[in-house]
């Protein structure tokens, strides 16, 4: 059903103004009582905020630790450092409600504060990856207009490019930056200290966008999807509360940065939201994770199937190195999870994997089972308050056992900012994840492939022709093309298809230059893993790249490496 917009309190209706028109909006279904939230509605209040007031103040909120040791904050030490980082950003930043704040800073406790914080001064907050280049933050930056942003001391370089008028990279809109984690007297925690411990939460309301967090497309061209407050709290009230049962016992760990919706939920909402403890790691192996499970008494794990070979093969290593006795829910997302990697960690560890399908646009998992319920070769069945279907290219429901596109919907959604492809993800009220799958007729989901150009590897969605771009500045290539091809450890790799130059020739060399020029140009996970070197691409009488053709030969090509 749909429901009426509550009015903004934003000064800045920036975010307000550039929602999709209503026609192109996926109908919303509050039909359970847990997604009821009132008009009046800050997610930092329910996140944080109660539990101090309930007297579980005293409660471990956030772990983890940096170059002075370990840190440990109570959830009020954590509520503490939020209200002085939400002074901070209202009285000596001036920044007003609605107006876009960026943060850059890998999964430390000074980045979840500075989170909350923007959240709870009424801010929209707009999350970025540690890896991402000058190139990459600045799309983000013209894209939201983003006035401020708060960064890493260790992450700083890139983002100040956008500050540099004569950079190619500059941003214009972005007037302030406030580092973190330094000893700068006019650093973050210097102004922290200077202001009071208390600060009373922006009235916002449950439909003021509090959070835009970008997604590549096809075309490599950021799409940023607006999350209203009470879509912070819906991802929370379904999959953890119905899915893994969570409560305020569990410990979590893993390796999404909070700048993905995946980390987000799983890493700092979903623990907060239950009164639980975070584990936030910046710097992680297969061996530290496992480590750090052993350590904190980790309940819960959130990483993509790669990270989950990878540790199963070390435990089948050496089993006696690492007691997982507290681990009870091990949730995979970001990518296709293969059943030969769910097998080897089941064999390992003996818990059984909760694999899951969610996405930026909707925020979190929607379809996922654990346990009991989990069935081989499926990623499970509809989360309690979504709704999902297989459709055909006409938008009509399939029979079971028919392979078609897969369509959800429930109360959260895609509403992406100022963007024609919005009409694209959402048709007939549903959200289109792009993704092809085949629902059984028990109501179990099973994942077939991708209907797009996105290539998924070890849980990064990354573009292609994102890549192409990059190459394409290289002063040796010509021309190039880059698909998808199968890994059984990463789910795929990038696969790059290259046309030289005149005068240029092939070689393990000039592969090695070309990787590294990838990796200094745009993210480096992006780079291709293996570069083919060709006499030409396939292309239509009008020019288009096939890359279907490409995708042929891939698999063949991979294997001779």
């Amino acid at each position: 059903m749909h429901q009426a917009l509550c009015p903004t309190s934003h000064v800045d209706t920036f975010t307000r103004d550039r929602l999709p028109p209503a026609e192109q909006w996926p109908l919303f279904i509050f039909d359970r009582l847990e997604v009821q939230y009132p008009p009046q509605l800050n997610c930092v209040q329910a996140l944080l905020d109660s539990h101090v007031i309930q007297g579980r103040g005293s409660r471990i909120a956030l772990r983890g630790e940096d170059a002075t040791g370990p840190i440990e904050w109570t959830y009020a030490q954590l509520q503490t450092k939020v209200n002085q980082i939400a002074h901070v950003l209202v009285h000596d930043m001036g920044l007003k409600s609605g107006e876009r704040l960026l943060l850059r800073g890998g999964n430390s406790p000074m980045m979840a504060a500075s989170f909350l914080a923007a959240l709870k001064a009424g801010l929209v907050v707009v999350p970025t990856m540690p890896l991402l280049r000058a190139a990459e933050l600045k799309q983000m930056i013209d894209k939201a207009q983003v006035s401020a942003a708060l960064c890493d001391s260790l992450l700083s370089e890139e983002l100040a490019h956008c500050r540099d008028s004569t950079h190619q990279h500059f941003a214009p809109s972005l007037k302030q930056v406030l580092v973190f984690r330094s000893e700068d007297r006019e650093g973050l925690e210097s102004r922290m200290a200077k202001h009071e411990t208390l600060f009373d939460a922006h009235p916002t309301s449950r439909d003021d966008v509090c959070l835009i967090a970008f997604t590549s497309g096809t075309t490599g061209q950021p799409k940023g999807t607006m999350h209203f407050h009470r879509d912070i709290l819906a991802m929370c009230d379904l999959f953890p509360k119905h899915v893994l049962k969570m409560d305020e016992g569990d410990v979590v760990c893993g390796t999404p940065p909070i700048a993905f919706t995946f980390g987000l939920g799983g890493l700092l909402a979903f623990p907060l939201r239950y009164g639980a403890c975070a584990v936030l790691l910046e710097k992680y192996t297969p061996e530290s994770l496992l480590l750090a499970i052993d350590k904190y008494g980790a309940t819960q794990c959130y990483t993509a199937p790669t990270m989950y070979r990878q540790m199963a093969l070390l435990v089948t290593e050496k089993p006696n190195a690492w007691r997982l006795k507290t681990l009870k829910h091990t949730v995979s997302a970001g990518e296709a999870l293969p059943d030969a990697t769910r097998q080897l960690w089941k064999k390992a560890t003996g818990i059984e994997m909760t694999d899951g399908i969610g996405g930026t646009e909707v925020i979190h998992i929607y379809i996922a089972s654990a346990g009991q319920e989990v069935r081989a070769g499926s990623i499970g069945k509809v989360v309690p308050g979504y709704q999902a279907q297989i459709v055909d290219e006409d938008m009509k429901p399939v029979p079971p056992g028919t392979v078609g596109r897969l369509a959800v919907r429930g109360p959260t959604g895609c509403r992406y900012l100022d963007d024609p492809r919005q009409k694209d993800y959402v048709k007939s009220g549903w959200n289109l994840p792009g993704d092809t799958f085949v629902m059984d007729a028990d109501g179990y989901f099973s994942y077939q492939a991708r209907n797009d150009d996105m290539i998924i590897s070890a849980g990064y969605n990354i573009a292609g022709p994102e890549v192409e771009g990059a190459l394409m500045q290289h002063p040796a290539v010509a021309e190039c093309g880059v698909v998808g091809a199968a890994d059984p450890e990463r789910g795929q790799v990038v696969m790059a298809f290259v046309v030289l130059k005149k005068g240029e020739s092939g070689s393990p060399a000039l592969e090695k230059e070309i990787q590294d020029f990838v990796k200094q140009t745009i993210a480096p996970f992006k780079y291709p893993r293996r570069v083919v070197f060709c006499e030409a691409l396939p292309r239509t009488e009008t020019g288009k790249l096939q890359r279907f053709k490409l995708r042929q030969q891939a698999p063949a090509l991979n294997s001779e490496k």
